[in-house]
């Protein structure tokens, strides 16, 4: 099973069947008695499986499985396949990652007849490889992916909202990692985050627009156009910033957005940051969490005379710089020690540690958000580093230690 082969056999066939061509691919080659694919959910939280080649008896729920405290979590987490005996009726479970850039897709799962060798798991880990790249090209042509990335139907703004955010809702450079989570309230609030990497920048935005439901969904996506408009024209940050001001006051309907822009020169490292009235940010340099205050300019949309200045941010390699939302600050959230659990989440990938504070503001608010709760959490590793190591192998050692200056866990 050669990289073009399977591409290839999945090129031949429809969309919503290319999964079910390179499970059968493996089952004949391995002799397994079932593959399948299971995908990650919007929150993280659960994998949905969404096709097998054969079946069996997995103990597992028929649909939607939690992963927390769960095998599939650990593959997640550490980005590294696992190796389980079943025992009864004597077939090996092996779960892989199916990862593009860090941005954890799902897991490829099999079970085999016999414990894999190395050339199997090997073969195995890169047909997972291949995998994240057929659900990337296959995604535009059917709604199968986005079926199995909600595990609640959503509401008409929420809908909206989860479009606005960037495809992948991480990405691994040699540069940098950058991840972020978002879990909207009762009532959807506006928030949303974008990232974007050019040849010589990566730009990052987190917004919050006022309100609730449909309106906040609203505002929100005339928000995110007018940013992408601008960023697309090679507009600097301060551009940027006054396209989205203008969009709001023009097109807003009174409303107002508050927002954070950062901008990084993957040349010599240099950051510009605007803030348009959103909470500060949180940095974490040498085991310490610190708030960057930098000056506050006007939300997008407020009508009276105003700039945005664009600021320069102290980043250097090594930080971690976490951007939020007040739905992570506000009500019961703010029992947390949110500059704590950052430390403590110091060793996990960003992909891990948003969907960890996330999942903390969550369980303090006892599952129900009065308000958005949205989170970007960028590793800067620098510009020393210019070419990022892709290759897991077949992942067989355990995970190692994270350094603290560069990628945190292994990743495709």
């Amino acid at each position: 099973m050669t990289l073009a082969g399977t591409l290839a056999a999945a090129e031949a066939t429809a969309p919503v069947e290319s999964l079910d061509v390179v499970a059968r691919m493996l089952k004949e080659r391995l002799g397994a008695a079932a593959v399948s694919f299971l995908i990650t959910d919007f929150s993280g939280g659960s994998v949905v499986r969404l096709g097998a080649a054969g079946s069996v008896e997995t103990d597992e729920p028929a649909r939607r499985i939690t992963l927390r405290g769960t095998l599939y979590d650990d593959v997640i987490r550490t980005q590294r396949p696992r190796v389980e005996d079943k025992g009864e009726g004597g077939l090996v479970r092996l779960v892989a990652p199916v990862t593009n850039r860090g941005d954890a897709i799902g897991l490829l799962e099999l079970f085999l007849p016999v414990a894999p060798d190395a050339e199997v798991m090997q073969e195995v880990s890169e047909t997972a490889h291949a995998l994240a790249y057929i659900v990337i090209a296959n995604r535009s042509f059917t709604d199968v992916y986005q079926w199995g990335r909600r595990t609640a139907p959503l509401s008409l703004a929420a809908e909206i909202q989860y479009r606005l955010l960037p495809a992948s809702l991480a990405c691994e450079a040699a540069q940098f990692a950058v991840a972020g989570a978002l879990e909207p309230a009762d009532h959807v609030g506006g928030d949303t985050f974008d990232y974007v990497i050019d040849r010589d920048t990566v730009q990052l935005s987190v917004t919050d627009a006022m309100g609730h439901d449909v309106d906040a969904a609203l505002l929100a996506t005339l928000l995110v156009g007018a940013l992408r408009r601008a960023r697309r024209a090679s507009a600097g940050l301060a551009e940027q910033g006054d396209q989205a001001d203008q969009a709001a006051r023009e097109h807003g309907r009174h409303g107002y957005v508050t927002g954070q822009l950062l901008r990084i020169s993957l040349l010599d490292g240099t950051a510009e940051f605007i803030n348009a009235g959103h909470p500060w940010p949180l940095r974490m340099r040498d085991g310490q969490v610190r708030e960057i205050t930098p000056k506050i300019d006007m939300p997008f949309g407020f009508h009276a005379p105003h700039s945005y200045r664009v600021q320069s941010l102290d980043l250097r390699p090594g930080d971690r710089l976490v951007m939020l939302t007040d739905g992570m600050l506000e009500r019961n959230a703010n029992s947390l020690d949110l500059p704590d659990l950052i430390v403590r989440t110091r060793a996990l990938h960003p992909r891990e540690a948003a969907r960890t504070l996330i999942a903390a503001v969550v369980d303090a608010n006892h599952g129900h958000l009065q308000d958005d709760a949205t989170v970007m959490c960028l590793d800067w590793h620098g510009i020393g580093h210019s070419h990022r190591d892709a290759d897991t192998g077949a992942n067989l050692a355990d995970a190692s230690a994270p350094s603290p200056t560069g990628p945190t866990t292994p990743g495709r």
